[in-house]
């Protein structure tokens, strides 16, 4: 896609959008109504939005409003670009979470009618620019949600004086089938619509920034796993030029998208999967039907799993790879965190007591199966136990998983950003190295670790980092260093040790710890030892 074609896209986006907008509404605010049943008329807060009047709750000095509208139900165009939502009359309550997207698991079963975000606030309409910032969850490409206790953001609101955004938008085969290849003009989008999704939402937070007391032109972007991923994509999307300021990532990266022939043919699959001949019949289908397609197994030979859905090189709405063979030229200004977890496949391998028992013997079967790297596994077994003389198996195993299949796409992306010219934007790198106490510590500083840190909430349920003191000291730590960074694209504040942006060949990266500092590549030689195999991210080929 030339660069002719990519802004007439965005353009068109932004046109699209603009005929929509409701100027009046972007910034009024309502006197008090009558409280909602249950509701105290001190607790309650009400704005207007460009759909109408909300009914939001006052929580611990913060104001919140869940499940606020920024588009319509995606029923009634599966598989194409959001639009606007319709207004309403009256008070809309926004008192209780929107749905999830259609899914399995614990938020599943979802449901088409997903584009709801929320909003955490200091105050309202009181022209305050406070910095804004919206998470993007993970669960990869396929699950989650904004509602998850641990994305609460009243916590981060009251310590740094800013505006949280939480948001849902659509997954797995309803956000990233590709059907681009099938001649319909109506799907030219459809590998994509959930990412566009993400556009629309942060198109509306900026409409409605000065309602919610925050800078329009001040928005950081920060997700963990898939929510990273998303990011990461974002950045080389011309539809998100200019939506945000600074990106800060967590154990989530996307160096390549899906190759479209690639994405073919895991449509194709998925179809077959479905019973479904064509775009029509896959508009038949219920959405417990389209979320069985998706389990069809996926043609990786690296990987055993359900079929792999994710952004998509179209020439439309993604005209490049994220970043390969370079880091997006349209994001180079944007100040970047891109951090990860020591441990990070405990979270995925750690729940077996088998891996945690493993012998010399046993191991290289099991590396085989779960490193993802075509590497033979008695050579990676060898350069540890030279690296690390001390490791058990197990200590192997789990060190080996998480730098062959979780840091790669961190490398690719740090060095990357490394490379852009002197002018770019800068860098800040960081492994979580404190471990979590619960589970006798087994998990160590495992995948998803970070978010109780990062949203200063280690005493919200679901929050394995545990309440303890140094649990909260670094929850501190590191939420204190987002906020900064939200605040001046600088994640440098008095309670850290120097944190020095990310240069080539240092390698320079802050390990989260109890005392946390400054390393250059720190586990430098695990990043050669897997340089040896070319790195490919799932769902390119």
């Amino acid at each position: 896609m030339n660069d002719d074609r990519a802004d007439l896209q965005r353009r068109r986006f932004l046109r699209d959008s603009a005929r929509w907008a409701f100027a009046a509404a972007a910034t009024s605010l309502l006197p008090t109504a009558v409280a909602q049943p249950g509701l105290h008329a001190d607790q309650q807060v009400l704005a207007r939005v460009r759909g109408g009047r909300v009914r939001g709750q006052r929580e611990h000095g913060t104001c919140v409003f869940r499940g606020l509208r920024y588009g319509a139900d995606t029923a009634a165009y599966r598989f194409q670009p959001p639009r606007r939502e319709a207004p309403w009359r009256g008070i809309a309550d926004a008192l209780e979470y929107g749905a999830a997207a259609p899914q399995g698991g614990g938020e599943g079963p979802g449901s088409e009618d997903c584009l709801f975000l929320n909003v955490w606030t200091p105050a309202l309409g009181d022209g305050g620019k406070r910095p804004i910032l919206f998470y993007i969850h993970g669960g990869g490409f396929n699950n989650g949600s904004g509602s998850d206790p641990l994305y609460d953001g009243g916590a981060l609101c009251r310590r740094g004086d800013v505006v949280v955004v939480t948001v849902n938008h659509r997954l797995n085969l309803f956000g990233y089938l590709y059907l681009g290849a099938l001649g319909d003009p109506r799907m030219a989008a459809s590998g994509n619509v959930g990412q566009l999704d993400l556009v629309q939402a942060l198109h509306w937070v900026r409409e409605h920034a000065a309602v919610f007391g925050g800078d329009a032109d001040n928005i950081t972007v920060f997700g963990q796993s898939g929510g990273g991923a998303k990011i990461a994509t974002l950045m080389a999307m011309p539809a998100a030029k200019g939506l945000f300021q600074r990106a800060w990532t967590m154990s989530g990266q996307q160096v390549t998208a899906a190759g479209p022939r690639a994405a073919a043919q895991r449509t194709a699959i998925a179809m077959q999967a479905a019973g479904a001949g064509d775009i029509e019949a896959l508009l038949r289908l219920s959405p417990a039907a389209l979320l069985a397609a998706g389990k069809a197994r996926d043609p990786s030979r690296i990987e055993t799993s359900g079929l792999y859905v994710g952004p998509v090189l179209d020439d439309a709405v993604l005209p490049v790879h994220p970043f390969f063979p370079e880091a997006p030229a349209q994001s180079a200004h944007i100040p970047m965190v891109i951090g990860n977890t020591r441990d990070e496949t405990r979270a995925f391998l750690g729940n077996d007591p088998a891996n945690h028992e493993l012998t010399w013997d046993i191991l290289p079967a099991k590396l085989e199966r779960e490193q993802y790297v075509d590497l033979r596994p008695e050579r990676a077994i060898e350069a540890y136990r030279r690296m690390y003389p001390h490791y058990t198996p197990s200590q192997v195993f789990f060190a080996a998983t998480t730098a062959g299949r979780s840091w790669r796409g961190a490398v690719e992306e740090l060095e990357a950003r490394a490379r852009q010219h002197a002018g770019a934007a800068p860098t800040w790198a960081y492994q979580l190295d404190w471990g979590s106490p619960l589970d006798g510590g087994r998990l160590g500083a495992f995948h998803t670790l970070d978010i109780p840190l990062v949203f200063d909430n280690t005493a919200r349920p679901g929050a394995r980092s545990g309440d303890g003191a140094e649990a909260r000291g670094l929850a501190a730590t590191m939420s204190s260093a987002l906020l900064q960074f939200a605040r001046h694209g600088d994640p440098n504040h008095a309670g850290l040790a120097r944190w020095e942006a990310y240069g080539l060949p240092r390698r320079q990266t802050l390990l989260f710890d109890v005392r946390s500092t400054l390393a250059d590549d720190p586990r430098g030689g695990e990043r050669e030892l897997y340089r040896q195999a070319p790195f490919l991210q799932r769902g390119t080929f």
